[in-house]
């Protein structure tokens, strides 16, 4: 099974969707997402006023498909890579960079924001995330399980198998 290469909770996670956040109101911007280059969505944010966000699960695949070739574009010219990417169309746009070797950040925004806004807040913003990605990478948060977790996974595992699952036959 395919799983994400970056793993995000606690404080991490909380520090990044902050970011996500302020990027939106700075830059004006409908969507930020944070995915890693495997097409997982890592954390993402929406602006209130923005229209119901299409399938992001969706929209981080192709994002990863659309970086990767834009790599392989990158190398054909002679490039080691791009490090940020831009489509427009008639209403909305995407800017895409590249935050670290394994994670990216997307930014959708619609014709009213301004590219240069965009391209100069989620440059700062990617700085920001960059140093929140290698702290957590360097401090993963310890797992905890209290009382009560134990408590319910041993009432479900009771009912699962019965109460005498550990005993004698």
């Amino acid at each position: 099974m395919i799983e994400p290469s970056v793993a995000l909770f606690g404080d991490a996670y909380e520090l990044v969707n902050g970011q996500l956040a302020g990027l939106l109101e700075s830059a004006r911007a409908r969507y930020a997402l944070l995915v890693d280059k495997k097409g997982f969505v890592l954390a993402h944010r929406e602006a209130l006023w923005a229209p119901n966000p299409p399938s992001l699960d969706s929209m981080a695949t192709l994002i990863a498909g659309s970086a990767a070739a834009t790599s392989a574009l990158a190398r054909l010219v002679g490039e080691v890579q791009f490090h940020e990417l831009i489509q427009q169309g008639e209403d909305v746009g995407l800017y895409l960079e590249s935050v670290s070797e394994q994670t990216l950040l997307a930014v959708v925004f619609d014709h009213e924001a301004l590219v240069g806004k965009i391209k100069l807040f989620a440059r700062r913003v990617v700085a920001e995330l960059r140093e929140i990605l290698e702290q957590a990478a360097h401090s993963p948060a310890p797992v905890q399980l209290d009382r009560e977790f134990s408590t319910s996974a041993s009432a479900l595992l009771d009912d699962l198998f019965g109460k005498d699952a550990g005993g004698s036959a």
